[in-house]
């Protein structure tokens, strides 16, 4: 009973003291909620309803950082609002409170405001480009560049490639202050620039461009391809090479194989390179290649028959020709081609005058070593006599020409006598097979009436045989027993014979009428 009665005291104490005691409201702070790094402004902190004679003191701090002091303002008795001016620190950035409490008297607990975020923008400047790889690299390798700057926050970058600005794709990924291209090409080369910049209550701009970085990126050698011509120096034949590639950086080495014996190489400032070898004519000399490398990797040409056949004939002419809807010939084309030779040339004629090039109605395609096309437009014009001459390349001692081919428009479009015999003889064909049908059918009804009429005469004597058994197996009974016949015997032979013979006349009749409708 004791020990309750005395907390019951104790209790009624404290809250007597509690009740005496000065609750301070809590503050309100209020600023502006962005400012440019070294600029001055001023934070305030109001108080409301002081109902005390004390000094109330304000302190600013940041909210994460209690133990720095960003500013502090004593207010007398009867004033509310207490004013910061701050010269603004990249250390104010953040979540910024007023606290209140009775100077020099702990005994009152202080009171907190809401936090105010504060934002503190540094001018941007210094930006530069930072590349850790090497500024020449060949296509198909990544780029990497960084763009800092020597001061400056809340910064946002662009980059420009030859003063245009680059945007996102599948091959180009920009974050942060990075831009990264994957496996870039040879558009990807020239001068890089990035721009840094910020902005302060999106009215101000600041922003600082970097100096240009130049970027090359090298094409790769694309394969190279290899031919060759002939030449003929008085009795001895050279064989002159060509290695080219379509695209690549320049120098480019280019090297000629024959089998797997380095015969040449040359580093040139082309994209092509030729080489002299010495010929046998009419004999295979092995296979050559074209390796060609411009620094990363090496090209190989395909394998060629190094063999030079000299033309041989017979030189043959072959044609097919295109139709218009009403089946008239039009176009017509040509076809040269010698039985033989690696380097031929080839020339047209009609009748005596040579044919080159293009002409009104012709146009030539030469396709050597195999053959030669002559494209022709059917008309008066280019009716005649058409021939192809071929000798080689190398060698024009030699000249085998083909046999003549006569054109003419209204040739091409008369239907030929082959074609006119073999649609009259299909046609006779047919009509035999129709004829030797018919009287196939003729014969199998003939045929089948006369087993009709054998079966009907068959069936006749049958019958007849029948009835003249049966009348001599009655005579031949016993008289007494013929003469006196039961009479249920008597009517049921009777009824039977007189079935039997009703049935007979009728197949009879209609065997005979058969016979009569097919007769006629």
């Amino acid at each position: 009973m004791f020990p309750f009665i005395y907390l019951v005291i104790l209790g009624l104490c404290c809250c007597t003291k509690e009740s005496n005691e000065v609750q301070l409201d809590r503050p309100r702070l209020n600023g502006p909620s962005v400012a440019v790094l070294y600029d001055v402004v001023e934070f305030s902190c109001e108080i409301l309803n002081l109902e005390n004679n004390e000094t109330i003191l304000l302190n600013l701090f940041r909210k994460d950082d209690r133990t720095e002091v960003l500013g502090d303002y004593p207010i007398k008795p009867g004033q509310e609002i207490g004013v910061f001016p701050r010269e603004i620190k990249d250390v104010y950035e953040g979540y910024l409170e007023c606290v209140a409490s009775i100077q020099n008297n702990t005994e009152i607990n202080a009171t907190v405001s809401q936090p105010h975020f504060f934002k503190v923008v540094e001018p941007v400047k210094g930006a530069e480009i930072i590349n850790t790889d090497p500024t020449e690299f060949f296509e198909g390798n990544n780029l990497e560049l960084q763009c800092k700057v020597e001061a400056g926050n809340h910064v946002s970058y662009q980059w420009f490639l030859n003063g245009r600005l680059i945007t996102l794709s599948p091959f180009h990924w920009i974050g942060d202050n990075r831009l990264i291209i994957s496996r870039a090409s040879s558009k990807d080369s020239g001068s890089y620039m990035c721009q840094a910049k910020n902005v302060f209550n999106e009215t101000t701009v600041f922003s600082s461009n970097s100096s240009d970085v130049l970027i090359t990126v090298k094409v790769l050698v694309s394969t190279p391809d290899i031919s060759f011509t002939v030449v003929k120096d008085d009795h001895n034949y050279l064989a002159i090479i060509t290695c080219q590639s379509e695209r690549g950086d320049l120098p480019i080495t280019f090297s000629l194989y024959k089998s797997k014996e380095l015969i040449i190489n040359a580093t040139v400032s082309e994209r092509h390179v030729t080489f002299k070898v010495p010929a046998v004519l009419d004999q295979h000399s092995g296979w050559l290649q074209c390796q060609a490398n411009n620094g990363q990797q090496v090209e190989y040409s395909r394998w060629f028959p190094f063999e030079i056949v000299s033309v041989a004939g017979p030189v043959t002419v072959h044609s097919d020709y295109d139709m218009a809807r009403n089946y008239a010939v039009v176009r017509l084309r040509l076809y040269c081609k010698a039985a033989r030779g690696t380097h031929p040339r080839f020339q047209w004629y009609l009748n005596q005058t040579p044919l080159r090039d293009r002409g009104s109605f012709y146009y030539v395609v030469d396709k050597p070593p195999e053959q030669s096309i002559l494209l022709l437009s059917v008309g008066s014009s280019s009716s005649g006599k058409y021939r192809c001459e071929v000798w080689d390349s190398f060698d024009n001692s030699t000249v085998i020409s083909s046999k003549k081919l006569y054109v003419d428009k209204e040739v091409l479009n008369r239907i030929s006598t082959s074609v006119v015999a073999t649609v009259f003889s299909c046609f006779t064909v047919l009509v035999l097979l129709v004829l030797l049908c018919c009287l196939s059918g003729v014969m199998f009804r003939v045929k089948h009436h006369q087993q009709k009429l054998d079966s009907s005469l068959e069936m006749d004597q049958r019958l007849v045989a029948s009835e003249y058994d049966t009348d001599f197996a009655e005579y031949s009974e016993d008289p007494d027993v013929a003469r006196a016949p039961r009479e249920d015997e008597f009517y049921l032979e009777s009824e039977a014979s007189e079935d039997e013979l009703t049935q007979i006349k009728l197949e009879r009749s209609t065997l005979e009428n058969l016979a009569d409708e097919e007769s006629n």
